[in-house]
């Protein structure tokens, strides 16, 4: 990515501490699994370690080093029965989920052998989760439970603490980055617009804003030939030119793909929303001309990019990327009542990474639809399979809510526009997958991803605190 961003999470483990004394052989044992279980957690976050808290002011210094570090989401181990003292100083200042992880080290205990301390210290995990939620819930925390168990491995469990991972990156990548605002939303699509402020507040995102005069001279530094032939040979790579294209032909492109890479790396940029609606003359028309082409190579390598100015599908568009390495801009286009699926897809800047049935393709266009000027457009082919749209939406109050649906991808024939599309079967008819979606209230733009991922989908939704509404799946 050109802007790495990697998520903080807080790691502690519980145990009675009137159990140590009794049996000293858990000391040793506790530790062990702590240890263990920090190996569990995937390197694509990092651990503030809190350690194995026996007690409340264990648990307090915890805390500190989980607030100071502003950690994106708690795991906590229960190694046995706890109580909730061990568990509340380390996160009631925290406005993250904590995730119980309540994994019990055997399948079973041998019950003619053991006995107290191998209870207490291999199966008895699962004595306090109920009073650990029960009290977080008092506390106005959100929260979640991973059941489970070590012996012989456990997928589920693998899964879902490499979801939650998933989910803190989001967050993080919200807070350490910022969202460029290039221009403004198209004219009269108010569903897109958006308080920037309001945009800060409930979901940590911070709005840069830039005229398009500073685009436009955005490239007038960039001098050197051997980086630009370098990228030139890197849109080649990533595009097939219709007609045919050579070095030559993309030279200025890249030019502008190497400013804008060094934009997004100099204002730490996660995301991009921009709409041109000027005369597209002179510089204004050479680089309105190459935009699409050139924000698609900064969505390949990390930058969400939308159009239209529509910031919350570059929200949409920012999170699939993270959760599922695919990330491209979605809408309804036509349902297709013959085959009963609904085409959806956009023109514009796309994620080279969807593109997997077929290497992405660009053309020149002397108009760009409903929009000022012409140029490069670019088409991505997404493979047949598992598909989820994200859509994020907001309320009279400004309450920001996520709209998701899985479906399949299925071959057919889509329209011959240029424009990248899906033939996307659902559970339900088209008709009633079209009504359901329509009736939360969504805005028109969406984010689309290989692969099904509600499931993850969900916990990142609780890791911001907003509503999830499951349209089908």
């Amino acid at each position: 990515m050109l802007v790495e961003t990697k998520a903080r999470v807080g790691v502690f483990s519980i145990a009675l501490g009137a159990y140590l004394p009794q049996f000293p052989s858990l000391v040793p044992e506790f530790e062990k699994q702590f240890e263990d279980f920090k190996k569990s957690i995937p390197d694509t976050v990092e651990i503030i370690d809190g350690g194995v808290v026996t007690t409340k002011e264990q648990s307090q210094a915890a805390g500190d080093k989980f607030r100071a570090a502003d950690v994106d989401l708690v795991f906590m181990q229960l190694l046995t029965y706890a109580t909730s003292y061990n568990m509340l100083p380390a996160v009631k200042d925290l406005d993250v989920p904590v995730v119980l992880v309540n994994v019990q080290k055997l399948k079973a205990l041998d019950y003619d052998t053991a006995g107290t301390a191998e209870w207490l210290g291999e199966a008895y995990a699962c004595g306090a989760v109920g009073e650990m939620v029960a009290d977080l819930n008092r506390y106005g925390k959100r929260s979640a439970v991973i059941t489970g168990v070590v012996e012989g491995g456990d997928e589920n469990v693998a899964r879902e603490i490499n979801e939650w991972c998933l989910a803190a990156n989001c967050r993080r990548r919200f807070r350490d980055t910022n969202i460029a605002q290039i221009g403004r939303p198209y004219p009269g699509m108010m569903d897109l617009y958006i308080d920037e402020s309001n945009l800060y507040r409930r979901m940590g995102l911070y709005t840069k804003q830039f005229d398009w005069e500073k685009i436009w001279a955005i490239a007038d530094e960039i001098t050197d030939e051997a980086v630009i032939k370098a990228k030139a040979e890197d849109i080649l790579d990533t595009f097939d030119i219709v007609g045919g294209g050579d070095v030559d032909k993309v030279w200025e492109m890249a030019k502008y793909v190497v400013a804008f890479e060094q934009w997004v790396k100099d204002e730490q940029l996660g995301l991009v929303a921009s709409h041109y609606d000027g005369f597209a003359k002179g510089i204004a028309g050479k680089v309105d001309s190459l935009l699409i082409p050139a924000f698609s190579m900064l969505i390949k390598q990390g930058t969400a990019c939308a159009v239209e100015g529509d910031m919350k599908v570059a929200m949409a568009m920012s999170i699939l990327k993270t959760i599922s390495g695919t990330g491209q801009l979605a809408e309804m286009y036509t349902i297709d009542f013959n085959d009963d699926v609904t085409l959806i897809g956009h023109s514009g800047s796309g994620d080279a990474a969807i593109s997997q049935a077929k290497k992405p393709t660009m053309k020149m266009m002397d108009v760009f639809h409903g929009k000022t000027g012409g140029g490069y457009l670019t088409q991505f082919y997404p493979p047949t399979g598992p598909i989820t749209y994200l859509g994020i939406t907001q309320d009279g109050e400004g309450h920001f809510k996520f709209v998701v649906a899985e479906g399949v991808n299925e071959e057919g024939k889509i329209l011959q526009n240029g424009d990248t599309m899906m033939r996307t079967r659902f559970s339900c008819s088209a008709a009633e997958f079209v009504t359901r979606w329509s009736e939360t209230g969504p805005t028109h733009h969406f984010g689309a991803a290989v692969g099904h991922h509600i499931e993850t989908i969900k916990k990142v939704a609780k890791v911001f605190n907003v509503p999830v509404e499951v349209v089908v799946r």
